[in-house]
C-alpha cells in the first residue's frame, strides 16, 4: 500500500490507495486544472494543443486563488467531468 500525503492542513493523513492508472487517453476527456498562479495556462495551453492533435478530449478548470485548495464543487464537476486531471503549478 502506498501512503499518498495531501499537502492541504490535515492534522492526520487518511489512508488512500492510489487510483487505477488509465492504459491510455483515448475516448477519455483529461481535465487540465489552473491552479491561478501566474504563467500556469501558458503551460496548460501548450499540453491541450499536444492533447487535441492526438483526438483527445479536454475540459478547462480554474481554482479561484491559488492561496486555497479547490472548492468541493469544482472537485465534484472535475471528477465527474474528466478520466485524468493535469494540475499546472507555475511561477
Amino acid at each position: 500500500m502506498t501512503n499518498l500525503l495531501d499537502p492541504t492542513s490535515e492534522q492526520k493523513s487518511s489512508k488512500r490507495l492510489p487510483l487505477k492508472r488509465l492504459n491510455n487517453l483515448q475516448k477519455k476527456t483529461v481535465g487540465l486544472l489552473d491552479i491561478s498562479k501566474p504563467k500556469g495556462d501558458f503551460f496548460l495551453d501548450r499540453i491541450a494543443n499536444r492533447l487535441h492533435e492526438k483526438g483527445i478530449g479536454v475540459r478547462r478548470f480554474s481554482k479561484p486563488t491559488f492561496t486555497r485548495v479547490a472548492p468541493i464543487e469544482l472537485k465534484n464537476e472535475i471528477a465527474a467531468s474528466c478520466d485524468a486531471v493535469i494540475e499546472a503549478l507555475a511561477d
